[in-house]
């Protein structure tokens, strides 16, 4: 059969939050932090709202956001998140809405996370046998921006197809994600081979539209002992092999 594989982003191409170690050694706050005093300043230079306020109407924005991404499977764009934090403080986009915008969008960019352990030889290998693609979800970083990050490491080349939940208008889980990264690759979803490091996107997701998936715990392991996954891949060096192994059973 000729198939086709998706990779997850975070903790699969690259080490989520890896650059908080970077940040740290040069003396930043965290991104968490950093956006919120980010935001702050914005509201502050233009209105008197209290320190206080305006973090509680970032933080409840980030809440709802949680919510769209956990229950309703949709990330909203950045930019829509720091218009509802505004407006939970009755305030329009300020002078410097679309640089704050940007300041969130590209932090990542500035100091990206490193790329996980064997990711560039995996993906060589792979790349001669099947197309390839990324089905990841955009939190706080966009796809647009998301993309620059895997140049930066040299990874954007081997990849065909990018489904990125903020341009996909819908999130894993969702079925929709991974039929769009199917149809990208033009092959069926019984056809696709997913990597991920989570059980309920990675493994529950794909299998929802009949692919295949590969949990990958060389970053983090969230339960492989319990996983329901077609194998698991304790180091990205394995997934090559796996995914021969898979390719080669007639579904």
């Amino acid at each position: 059969m000729v198939g086709a594989v998706t990779f997850d982003l975070w903790d699969t191409l690259v080490v989520d939050d890896s650059d908080e170690a970077v940040r740290r050694a040069s003396g930043l706050p965290s991104k968490v932090e950093a956006r919120s005093r980010a935001f702050v300043a914005e509201v502050r230079a233009w209105h008197d709202v209290a320190e206080e306020r305006a973090r509680a109407a970032l933080d409840a924005a980030n809440e709802a956001f949680r919510h769209a991404w956990k229950v309703e499977h949709r990330t909203p764009h950045v930019a829509d998140r720091l218009r509802d934090a505004l407006a939970r403080l009755d305030l329009a986009p300020t002078p410097g809405f679309d640089a704050l915008v940007e300041a969130f969008a590209s932090m990542e960019v500035v100091h990206p996370p490193r790329p996980c352990e064997g990711v560039v030889e995996a993906l060589e290998a792979l790349a001669g046998r099947c197309r390839l693609g990324i089905v990841s979800d955009a939190i706080v970083t966009p796809g647009s921006h998301l993309r620059r990050i895997l140049e930066g490491h040299g990874l954007l080349r081997f990849f065909h197809a990018f489904v990125f939940s903020d341009e996909a208008g819908a999130s894993k889980p969702s079925p929709r994600v991974f039929e769009l990264a199917a149809e990208g690759l033009g092959v069926s979803p019984a056809a696709l081979i997913h990597v991920g490091d989570r059980e309920a996107n990675d493994v529950a997701g794909p299998h929802g539209v009949g692919a295949r998936a590969i949990l990958y715990t060389g970053a983090v392991d969230r339960g492989a002992d319990r996983t329901r996954a077609d194998a698991v891949a304790r180091h990205l060096g394995e997934v090559p092999g796996i995914v021969d192994r898979l390719l080669s059973v007639p579904r």
